[in-house]
Order: structure tokens, then C-alpha cells, then sequence
């Protein structure tokens, strides 16, 4: 037997011995993907940290659709955004105090922190010469190694008191947006054969000013593309304990494992195309329609390739309209009402109005066609903030390798909160749920008679 028919042997047994029934999961009650019958989340534990509504429950059983809401520690997100943009300042930098903290700073206080993070931005050398190292074409895979390196040049890496997972916590959120972008410089100079170009960050400039300069250049970007991208990371930071790579945080870190271990999991958690990649999916069928619809204003071409979408005749033909619905979120996402808000104005400036028109038109008719052809019973479902975050990445000039990157330089604060939250439990425990074994028993047989 050949390596190659060793391997197929063994793809032909897997497909025998892991075939689960469906109907089984309905008759053990089993809870497939953590999801009640009415598509609301297990329960699995409590937090403080940031909540996600989408739906209140009827006292007789069911749900009611409602506008969603975003809370930062118990503060709407619209309400912080539009507080901070009233005083024309950005806010990242004060977003991830407040979910570290629990409360929002002081002049004093937002000041210090942000100075403590712009201090901290700079890689070691040797970080910087491992990333220069590398390979790689996923700049995710890339950051999680990074993370993990991290772990070897921290003076005290297995500590979890809250001072040093507060310390270490800033450290990764100082550090992430230069690991990405140095990242991407390299696979530029590796895979397209371009100059490489590696800036060092700022102490003056914020977060994110910073990584688009690390990634354009100096004189290369504008003050509305550095507000947006502010936003954009506002609105990425947090979104409930329940997420799968959030999830996936606070269980690897219930095991006291170290911070960076934590951290990568959540990583290669939100790397998989069903959680982070989703921008990347939005752009990706974007570009196919504007290919496949010869008038952007008619709404019978743009309807009738949607309903090509969905019956899996266009596009990937996988039958999904990316950028719409959510697990939670079912009348509105409030993250994609503020991020849309100010796409409009960088359309504006970037010439690109008839393009964001066309979007628009599509998130009208994309809802309509959609419910349209669930028929009666369909969940209401509405777009979700990848929808305009795609277009905004491209419009600022970022390229789509550092989508999902993005996702994760922002998320990593509701990591590290998660994180210290799960770890300052009064009676912690491991998270360790059960799987129902549905297997036949079999017997030992003796190897000359197998």
C-alpha cells in the first residue's frame, strides 16, 4: 500500500465512523453549535464585560425581534461613539479602557494610558527579525506565532494577578497593530516582489494613525480614513462573552493556562472564514455582481442576482448573501448603522458615491430578496457590519490581507477583558461541557485475524 492509499483508506474510515444522525442530536436534547431550538445561545456563563441584544423572550415562549444594542460595560456603543465624535477626538485608546477597566477615564487617566500604549507599540528586535523571517501567506497564522514568541520574551509570563494580565493585556493591544502591518510588509516583499518598507510607530499618533501609517506611509492617508478606521476598531473591539473566538478565550484561559496561549487560540478561532472572514466574502461578491449587473441603479437586475445567490447559481454558490443576517441581531446591527454613517462621507472623498449607492440599494433588496425566498416562518434577519467594513478597508487603501487582521487588532481588548474577567471569578471552575457518546462498542480482535 502506497502513503497516497494509506491516506484515502483513511479519509474512507473517517467518513464511516463520524457519521452522526441528525435526528439523534433532537432526540438527547443536544444543543447543536450552543444554540437553543429557537436559535438564542446556551447559557453558558455570566460576565460583565459587554453585552449583545438582538431579541427580548415572550413570557409564553419565543422570541421578539427588537433593535440591537451594543453595551461596552453597561455603556450603549452608539452612545460612546457619538460622544466622542461630538468632541472630535478619536476613541479607541478610551474604548479599551473602559472594557479593561470598567469605567471611563479621566483626562488624566486617558492620557497616561494612551501614552503607555503608544510607549509600548515599538517591537523587540528579535520580534521584529522572527516576522521578518517568516514566510507565510496568512497574516493571521503569522500573528498568532508572534503571540506565542511574546510568551518567551515576557520576564514573567505565567503570572495571572490582575497587575500582570493587566500589564500583558495593554502589551498585546500596543503590540498587535505593528506585528500586522510589519507582517504585511513582508508578504509583500515575499509574494509580489515590492520594496520593504518597515516604519516604526509613533508615540505621538494614535493607534490607529499608526497602522495606517506602518502600512501607507507618511503623507499617504487622510484625516477621515484615520476617523474611520478609529471607529471601525470602536465597533470591533467587543461583542459578548459568546462569540466563538471570545468563547474560545475564556475557555483555554479557565485552564490557567498563560495569556499568549489564550490569546492564540482566540486567533485561530477568529481566522476560520464563518467568524472573521466575513468582510473579505462581502468584498468578494460585491466585485462579482458589479461584474454580473450592467445597470448598478436597476433593482430587477440587482434583485434577480441576488435570487441567483440564493439558489446557488451565482456567485461561490455556496446560496449565501454575505454581509446579511447575524446570529443575534435581527432588525438592526448598530455597528453597521456607524460604520455606514461615515462610509459615506469617505465614498465622498474617495469618488466612489456610485459604488456606495449601489451597496445601498443592495442591503435594501438583499433583505427583501431574502425573506422573499424563505417564504413564511423566515427570521427576520437584517446586515450585519462586514457589509460596510469591507468597502471601508478598500476605500482607506488597506489591502485584504489584513481584513480579518483588523478584526483581530481591535478584538483583542474584549480578549484580554474576557480573559481577566474568567480568571477573577470567586469560584472559578474549568469549562469542560459534555459530549454524548453514540458509538457501537466493539471488540479487541487479534491482528492476524483483522
Amino acid at each position: 500500500m502506497t502513503e497516497k492509499e494509506l491516506i484515502q483508506n483513511l479519509s474512507e474510515s473517517i467518513k464511516r465512523t463520524t457519521n452522526i444522525k441528525k435526528e439523534l442530536f433532537a432526540e438527547m436534547s443536544v444543543k447543536r453549535g450552543l444554540r437553543n431550538d429557537d436559535g438564542s445561545g446556551v447559557l453558558a456563563g455570566l460576565t460583565r464585560v459587554g453585552d449583545v441584544v438582538g431579541y427580548e423572550k415572550k413570557p409564553e415562549g419565543g422570541l421578539k425581534a427588537i433593535p440591537g444594542k451594543l453595551l461596552y460595560r453597561g455603556l450603549d456603543v452608539e452612545e460612546l461613539v457619538h460622544g466622542i465624535q461630538e468632541e472630535n477626538r478619536l476613541g479607541f485608546e478610551e474604548t479599551a479602557y473602559l472594557l479593561l477597566s470598567g469605567g471611563l477615564p479621566t483626562s488624566e487617566e486617558l492620557e497616561l494610558f494612551r501614552n503607555v500604549i503608544m510607549k509600548t507599540m515599538p517591537l523587540d528586535h528579535r520580534t521584529t527579525m522572527s516576522i521578518l523571517s517568516l514566510k507565510g501567506n496568512n497574516i493571521m497564522n503569522i500573528l498568532a506565532r508572534s503571540v506565542l514568541e511574546l510568551y518567551i520574551f515576557d520576564e514573567n509570563p505565567d503570572d495571572i494577578s490582575k497587575d500582570n494580565l493587566i500589564r500583558q493585556s495593554i502589551n498585546l493591544i500596543a503590540k498587535f497593530p505593528t506585528i500586522i502591518a510589519y507582517a504585511y510588509q513582508v508578504l509583500r516583499h515575499n509574494k509580489m516582489g515590492r520594496s520593504l518598507h518597515i516604519r516604526h510607530p509613533h508615540e505621538n499618533k494614535s493607534v490607529a494613525e499608526n497602522f495606517i501609517y506602518m502600512m501607507k506611509g507618511k503623507d499617504n492617508y487622510t484625516d477621515l480614513e484615520v476617523k474611520i478606521l478609529d471607529l471601525a476598531l470602536i465597533l470591533h473591539a467587543e461583542h459578548g462573552g459568546g462569540n466563538n473566538s471570545t468563547f474560545s478565550v475564556r475557555v483555554v484561559s479557565s485552564t490557567e493556562t498563560d495569556t499568549y496561549s489564550a490569546i492564540a487560540a482566540g486567533i485561530g478561532s477568529l481566522k476560520g472564514p464563518l467568524h472573521g472572514g466575513a468582510n473579505i466574502e462581502v468584498k468578494g461578491m460585491l466585485d462579482d455582481l458589479k461584474k454580473n449587473v450592467n445597470n448598478w441603479e436597476d433593482v430587477g437586475e440587482v434583485d434577480n442576482y441576488l435570487l441567483r445567490v440564493l439558489k446557488k447559481e451565482a456567485h461561490d454558490k455556496t446560496g449565501l448573501i454575505y454581509g446579511i443576517g447575524h446570529a443575534v441581531y435581527t432588525i438592526s446591527d448598530p455597528r453597521a448603522g456607524l460604520l455606514k454613517e461615515m462610509a459615506r462621507d469617505l465614498a465622498r472623498e474617495k469618488g466612489r458615491e456610485k459604488e456606495f449607492a449601489l451597496m445601498e440599494l443592495v442591503e435594501e433588496r438583499a433583505i427583501k430578496t431574502f425573506m422573499d425566498f424563505k417564504g413564511e416562518g423566515a427570521k427576520q434577519t437584517c446586515i450585519n457590519v462586514d457589509f460596510y467594513s469591507g468597502f471601508v478597508y478598500d476605500a482607506i487603501g488597506l489591502p485584504e490581507e489584513v481584513f480579518t487582521p483588523l478584526f483581530a487588532m481591535a478584538r483583542i481588548v474584549g480578549w484580554t477583558a474576557h480573559r481577566i474577567e474568567e480568571l477573577n471569578f470567586t469560584s472559578k471552575r474549568i469549562i469542560r461541557p459534555a459530549y454524548k457518546n453514540v458509538r457501537e462498542r466493539q471488540s479487541f480482535i487479534p491482528i492476524a485475524e483483522r
